[in-house]
């Protein structure tokens, strides 16, 4: 089954994408976390969003949709993904419906997370992520047991610029 997760930041994308991730084995593909992860190991992907990430914009559509293909066609094997992030445009979504269409790989579901602003605002303000595991936690909602310190591995935590 593939899955594609819509909605704003802090809707709950990505907390619902590790659940079934955990629960179903599926495979999470997070659009933000794909390019830190280029931007970290220094691709040419990562240094195209760099840039942008850095001041806090969105990464234009060709680099998104570039990544991402990439990522779906380099795990093709795996049929069973969830898109957390991607497609975030009418184009976007139009360019994944004709690749995934090529590889004979169709969207099964799409679940759009509805959010108001004050509720994303809460949620965003509090997230905080391991700088060496990734692990999340939130300030109120999920804090780790230790203030500032990851639970898994005991690195800091610190909130993203994004």
């Amino acid at each position: 089954m593939r899955m594609v997760l819509l909605g704003p930041p802090g809707a709950g994308k990505g907390t619902q994408a590790v659940m079934l991730q955990e629960k179903k084995g599926f495979l999470h593909l997070s659009t933000g976390d794909i390019l830190r992860e280029n931007v970290k190991n220094n691709t040419d992907i990562g240094e195209k969003a760099k840039a942008f990430m850095e001041k806090g914009e969105l990464v234009p559509d060709d680099i998104v949709i570039e990544t991402m293909l990439d990522t779906i066609k380099n795990v093709q094997d795996k049929k069973d993904f969830v898109l957390d992030g991607f497609p975030r445009t009418v184009y976007q979504a139009k360019k994944l419906d004709n690749e995934l269409s090529k590889l004979k790989l169709p969207i099964d579901i799409v679940v759009y997370f509805r959010t108001g602003i004050s509720t994303v605002i809460l949620r965003l303000t509090g997230r905080r992520l391991c700088s060496k595991c990734g692990a999340n936690y939130h300030i109120v909602n999920m804090p780790p047991k230790k203030q500032g310190l990851c639970d898994r591995c005991g690195a800091k935590l610190y909130q993203r610029k994004d």
